[in-house]
């Protein structure tokens, strides 16, 4: 009965051991999800203003439930979903939300083609700068999906 009772303990140690090492060098944050690279699809809505605080809603929940030093969040806006930012230049709430939501490392990025297409400034879009136009919105998605950032159209 020793000799089972050492070998029983023995495989326990072993696999206690091993399960430890495993966890060593592959240390999640605290809490319930990894790291995350996400890019978010902004093509506008059908209900418009009440789309985009649905969409800023899901980013901050996004950030709050992994952690702004654990995710990196890009948000990509092409078509009706410049209106996002026409509006926040009229309207302190949303901005306030985007500006928190940068603040949180989210970035921003909008499309060229749109922004040709509609003859829209981007001057007249809330805290667009020249680095945050892409040149196309949809082969930007594609870019980021192939950099391993997961793709989420809400």
């Amino acid at each position: 009965m020793t000799t089972v009772f050492r070998s029983l303990a023995l495989a326990v140690l072993l696999a206690t051991l091993g399960m430890g090492a495993a966890h060593a060098g592959s240390e999640a944050p605290a809490g319930h999800y990894a790291n995350q690279k996400v890019v978010y699809h902004n093509g506008g809505g059908p209900d418009g203003a009440a789309y985009f605080k649905r969409l800023l809603g899901n980013l901050r929940n996004h950030v709050d439930a992994v952690g702004k030093d654990h995710v990196e969040i890009r948000v990509v806006s092409l078509g009706d979903g410049l209106a996002l930012f026409q509006a926040a230049a009229e309207d302190g709430e949303l901005a306030g939300r985007i500006d928190a939501l940068k603040a949180a490392g989210v970035r921003f990025l909008v499309c060229a083609n749109t922004l040709r297409e509609r003859k829209i400034d981007r001057g007249a879009l809330y805290a667009v700068g020249e680095d945050d136009i892409v040149p196309s919105g949809v082969a930007e998605l594609a870019r980021l999906q192939g950099m391993g950032f997961a793709y989420i159209h809400p």
